[in-house]
């Protein structure tokens, strides 16, 4: 386990490496990571990696929790957002992680996506 910062831990699962589809059923990419608050116990985001060619070249975006959901039928996660939103989606690189813990970074992304935070 890696620890990113005092709260937030990367968490191995059965969920990564699930493909995210919006409603129109697009593939976005794949769940590369789940962030956990380890002093909650709440999951804090999904990190998505999107794009790229067998693992190179995509770019990562952290999903709120509350902004996805997992469709049994389908064996997806599903977030309601068109393919061009997610294309614009605040990213970031796999060498160079956000501050995960910050709550203004925290409220920008769930704004992004309409949601409420983990925390709320």
């Amino acid at each position: 386990m890696t620890y990113i910062n005092r709260n937030i831990v990367k968490a191995k699962d059965e969920i990564i490496g699930v493909q995210v589809k919006n409603h129109n059923e697009e593939n976005l990419g794949s769940i590369s990571e789940v962030m956990l608050d380890k002093v909650s116990g709440r999951v804090a985001y999904l990190v998505l990696e999107s794009g790229g060619f067998l693992g190179l070249g995509g770019k990562l975006i952290a999903l709120p929790w509350h902004a996805i959901h997992y469709d049994e039928d389908k064996e997806c996660f599903i977030l309601n957002i068109e393919k061009e939103k997610i294309k614009n989606a605040p990213a970031f690189d796999s060498n160079e992680w956000p501050d995960m813990a910050d709550k203004t970074w925290g409220e920008s992304v769930s704004k992004y996506y309409g949601t409420k935070s983990y925390w709320e």
